[in-house]
């Protein structure tokens, strides 16, 4: 991306005029529980509540489907009084929007809070398979081509797109091998650890686990860099397939349409505290993510160009 984003890390302090919450905030998450989306947003609902400065509940509502736009329309539809928000994702605020023309919102129907980080998309297979770097692997799929399974969590995520990406890169057919959907990336995990899919491309939160549990073992990760957490795995570039690097799930908050000045700076400032907080920042590198808080107007411009960049992808693919 061409455009340099500032990290969001100097931000007032201050808590803005706001009443004081009358219930819980629910967060809406588009996917099920286990996965990066929800990781994310149960990080958030533990930490955020002592940055607030007034009391403050958040409720996680887990509305997974359709690859992550049962949940997100409903935000999209919700009251625009700051009770309802979204954890927006990767898969169901961009690739969605962008490759589906059927999708029910649009992907700037939205107030854009803040984003919250980035997880690097990882290729991993089971510890007891043969396979032990990704050519290994693409030599297999092309041995037995329609033969392998791959779990996602939906057509128009991350997890499925990818995967297609290393296809076409390896010379290989977008069907090469056969897409088993699953609610969320959690369930996909599961998938692969159960036997029903040979191979899995993955948010690195969902994954990281594990891998250093030694029960997944990772071939490669999008990150430019060896990921600190898994030095010896190797990065798609490293791997072969450098254009696989554009390749990461992201989260951010979110609200309906028309949310009051006022909820939004008090997330602001919310947001900003937790870019300095030492426990959230620890605890999100721990589960796989890369910190990265951004301002509203800044993710409003990061979402549009991740919007631009699958729109590009799927037509180079041929989807849509």
């Amino acid at each position: 991306m061409t455009i340099k984003r500032r990290l969001w890390m100097t931000l007032p302090l201050a808590t803005p005029a706001l009443a004081q919450p009358e219930r819980a905030v629910t967060l809406v998450v588009p996917f099920s529980p286990g996965g990066a989306a929800d990781i994310a947003a149960r990080t958030l609902a533990q930490y955020a509540p002592r940055l607030a400065g007034r009391p403050l509940t958040i409720v996680v509502d887990n509305r997974a489907g359709a690859s992550g736009a049962i949940g997100t329309q409903l935000v999209a539809r919700a009251r625009p009084d700051g009770y309802t928000l979204l954890l927006a994702r990767v898969g169901s605020s961009a690739i969605l929007p962008a490759t589906d023309p059927r999708t029910p919102f649009a992907w700037d129907d939205f107030t854009f809070l803040g984003l919250l980080d980035e997880n690097p998309f990882v290729i991993g297979v089971r510890a007891d398979a043969p396979w032990r770097d990704l050519s290994a692997l693409l030599a297999a799929i092309r041995a037995h081509r329609g033969q392998f399974n791959f779990p996602t969590s939906g057509p128009a995520t991350v997890l499925d797109l990818g995967i297609r990406q290393m296809f076409v890169a390896a010379g290989l057919e977008l069907d090469a091998a056969t897409a088993i959907p699953f609610r969320g990336g959690g369930e996909a995990v599961a998938a692969l650890l159960g036997g029903q899919a040979q191979f899995i491309g993955n948010n690195l939160s969902e994954l990281l686990a594990q891998v250093q549990q030694g029960a997944v073992r990772a071939l490669a990760v999008s990150s430019r860099e060896r990921f600190p957490a898994l030095p010896d795995v190797p990065t798609v570039r490293e791997a072969g397939f450098p254009v696989l690097e554009q390749l990461a799930g992201w989260n951010a908050l979110a609200g309906p349409p028309g949310l009051p000045e006022e909820v939004t700076a008090f997330w602001v400032g919310v947001l900003g505290r937790l870019a300095q907080d030492e426990g959230w920042l620890a605890t999100t590198r721990r589960l796989g993510s890369v910190p990265r808080v951004l301002s509203p107007a800044d993710t409003r411009t990061y979402v549009g160009e991740q919007v631009e960049i699958y729109r590009a992808l799927a037509r180079r693919l041929g989807l849509g």
